[in-house]
């Protein structure tokens, strides 16, 4: 849908109407600014992520006004987490349950709503306040400067605004952050990771997010309330085509036939609902997101590896920081990003390695990796706060000392150097 254009010159053009864009669109126009959002698509689709958000990116949504805007449309808290393992009894997998619900002072835990509707419930709400919204658009190129220049295409015309900021929030195969100059870099792939909506799962305890390890997969389960869950299975890379073809659904609910995992069956015997899309985990990120005139938000930023679900928390703490460099600076002087770019630059460097102790201890399943899983197990009962990184998950990485981030601190509990 399309509400018109009126193509007078807007202060903030925002290329992209997913999480990211929506999100700050809402909020700047809340704020009183004129703001524009441009959108590839005609409508957003499942794209099997994006729908968990932590502890530490609920209190963003607090921040921003938004909380009660997912609420109110079916978002949905989690208050257990259990970590399975076949290398594990189940009963001590059990004994260490997490209560996520009381991780930080005043959140009731992470908080799991289906992507493409939140995106229409933000773009919805960007309107309301008396953002513009255009959809079908095509041909973006940004020019950085001051003041930046942005063309694009709609209708069969051709536009070309000078607003005072383009906000490039086009997701992680965007084009805004090449047409303006940053330079992509990328870990290699780790593995595999394939993610799923099924339906009818009603046996599934609906506060109990899960993460399990057995055999050559690593599975994850987020539910949404009502029966249906977001799964989700990590797997080598030299299987590629596991999931492929018309089966492939079939197939990825068979491979949660797991010993250790209780209410394994519910998952098995659940309806899937959305495309099984399978994509590779690793970390991308832009050397600077700012230039003169333009800054990138969300995955046009950079992302984090999806093993650890980050994306909606980083989006979060993305739009904060920009909303209110943008609502509190007369003069939008790239000196007004320096704090955003300065504490995403860390952010991202925590989490990156949270991430891939993660992606090391679960989703790797050679013999030699379940040895080394049997380690960090062992160490992590004998003194569970070795493990504290991992804790920046749900608190997020500034919540975590420093040093659990660095070299010794991680070789401490993985048993020897993770990259």
């Amino acid at each position: 849908m399309d509400w018109g254009v009126d193509m007078k010159r807007p202060e903030v053009v925002i290329v992209g109407a997913g999480i990211a864009g929506g999100a700050l669109a809402t909020v700047l126009a809340r704020g009183g600014l004129d703001v524009l959002v441009l959108e590839r698509t005609l409508e957003h689709k499942d794209v099997v992520r994006g729908e968990w958000i932590a502890p530490w990116g609920v209190a963003e949504t607090r921040r921003l006004g938004l909380y009660d805007l997912y609420r109110s449309a079916g978002g949905h808290h989690l208050t257990r987490h259990v970590t399975y393992d076949e290398l594990v009894p189940r009963a001590e997998a059990e004994r260490r349950t997490l209560d996520i619900s009381a991780m930080l002072p005043g959140q009731a835990g992470p908080l799991c709503l289906g992507h493409p509707r939140m995106c229409d419930l933000l773009d919805a709400a960007a309107v309301d306040a008396g953002a513009r919204l255009l959809r079908g658009v095509s041909r973006v190129r940004v020019t950085p400067g001051s003041p930046p220049a942005i063309e694009f295409v709609h209708d069969e015309q051709l536009h070309t605004l000078t607003p005072r900021l383009v906000v490039g929030a086009d997701g992680s195969n965007g084009v805004v952050a090449q047409q303006i100059g940053c330079t992509l870099q990328r870990d290699p792939e780790h593995h595999l990771f394939s993610g799923m909506l099924v339906e009818g799962a009603h046996d599934w305890p609906e506060d109990l997010q899960i993460v399990a390890v057995e055999g050559d997969v690593n599975v994850l389960a987020f539910p949404r309330g009502g029966g249906k869950v977001r799964v989700y299975m990590g797997f080598s890379s030299n299987q590629r085509g596991r999931l492929l073809g018309p089966d492939g659904p079939r197939r990825f609910l068979d491979a949660w036939r797991l010993d250790c995992v209780p209410h394994a069956d519910a998952i098995v015997g659940a309806t899937p609902v959305s495309p099984c899309l399978t994509y590779p985990n690793n970390d991308a990120w832009v050397d600077d997101p700012v230039r003169q005139g333009v800054v990138l938000i969300g995955d046009a930023a950079g992302r984090n590896d999806p093993i650890t679900g980050q994306g909606q928390s980083i989006t979060h703490r993305d739009v904060r920081l920009v909303s209110d460099a943008l609502l509190h600076h007369a003069d939008w002087d790239v000196a007004i990003f320096d704090d955003y770019r300065t504490e995403r630059r860390e952010r991202m460097r925590r989490l990156r390695t949270v991430a891939r102790m993660s992606a090391v201890r679960e989703s790797e399943f050679t013999d030699e990796a379940r040895r080394r899983r049997a380690g960090i197990h062992e160490r992590l009962a004998a003194n569970p706060m070795l493990g504290v990184a991992f804790g920046a998950v749900f608190v997020g990485p500034e919540a975590i000392p420093a040093e659990a981030f660095e070299a010794p601190a991680v070789e401490a509990v993985m048993g020897g150097p993770i990259w």
